[in-house]
């Protein structure tokens, strides 16, 4: 389908894709919390914004959980529970939103993502914190106890939420995670994250499909610009700061969420104005207080070794020809 691609619809498409694909690949995270309210800002019906970006999200989580699944070593005990909870709810999200009725589904649609935008924001910023403060790293224990009941939990939960907005997947429930087992190594984060996401996202996809159905001269630009974009972001990950890059996103989606839920613009530009001008102020007041690297003391100098006797010379013969320094 080469000709979906060339039209200025589709290039703009592309263009989108590609920068929230970038960012995708510098942090590992965003999916559905960006593509999907751009997809609505620039036009297109929430019902097929959230269904074309399950779908390629789907995709986008196959291949991560892939290479996570030779490398990160997930812990699966984890990740069953939250598949078992969250695969039956988010298929019913689909089916949910039509079963309401409303007589402004769209609206209804815009509104819920808006909710889930905010905790989606709520998580980015926790998860910036406790890099900042250690949390994540200091994690070291593979296989810690699991918690079945409250993990099932977390997966219902989630999974409803990503079955209704396609938001969440990654950025709610890995903070989840990470909260219900704080001393998780931080590779298996991400890799039970991602494997848990795989059967999630495939079984919202197929509700909003099945639903909404799919249109492929939004899928086919938001699957090219997405991979191009993911692959020149993780090209450059080790290069830029992504505690800088996660708190910009957590800002942008505050004043998104905004957006969706109806403000006026000159709300949305006086939230904007607040976040981004007292925001940095009141991060670096926490960097101040929690930050570990600021904590940590000082490594000790090293002490001066003597010089090495010339053969011959005992050390200490060596010793007694120094000349007295006190």
């Amino acid at each position: 389908m080469p000709e979906a691609l060339l039209t200025y619809e589709s290039l703009g498409l592309l263009v989108v894709s590609a920068v929230i694909g970038v960012v995708i690949g510098l942090t590992g995270m965003g999916g559905g919390a960006l593509m999907t309210p751009a997809l609505i800002l620039v036009g297109i019906p929430p019902t097929a914004a959230v269904a074309n970006d399950l779908v390629v999200n789907a995709v986008n989580k196959v291949i991560g959980a892939g290479v996570h699944w030779r490398h990160g070593k997930p812990n699966l005990r984890i990740a069953f529970w939250l598949v078992l909870g969250s695969v039956p709810t988010a298929y019913l999200g689909a089916w949910l939103v039509h079963a309401v009725g409303a007589d402004d589904v769209q609206g209804l649609l815009k509104k819920a993502i808006g909710a889930t935008l905010i905790v989606a924001s709520s998580a980015y910023f926790l998860r910036a914190f406790f890099e900042m403060a250690g949390r994540i790293r200091t994690g070291d224990d593979p296989n810690p106890p699991v918690k079945p009941l409250i993990t099932l939990l977390v997966g219902v939960v989630g999974g409803l939420m990503v079955g209704i907005t396609s938001v969440g997947s990654g950025t709610v429930i890995m903070m989840c995670i990470m909260l219900l087992y704080p001393t998780l190594a931080a590779l298996r984060l991400v890799g039970t994250d991602l494997v848990q996401a795989v059967p999630l996202v495939i079984a919202a996809a197929i509700g909003h499909v099945m639903v909404t159905g799919v249109d492929w001269d939004l899928l086919v630009p938001l699957l090219v610009g997405g991979a191009v974009g993911t692959f020149f972001g993780s090209k450059f990950a080790g290069r830029v700061p992504q505690g800088l890059i996660r708190r910009g996103i957590t800002i942008v989606l505050a004043v998104t969420a905004s957006a969706m839920l109806g403000a006026s613009p000159a709300l949305i530009g006086g939230i904007a104005l607040v976040l981004l001008t007292a925001g940095p102020l009141v991060w670096r007041v926490l960097v101040r207080r929690y930050s570990v690297h600021l904590d940590a003391p000082a490594p000790a100098p090293a002490a001066p070794q003597p010089a090495a006797p010339h053969p011959g010379e005992s050390a200490t013969g060596l010793r007694a020809s120094l000349p007295d320094s006190r």
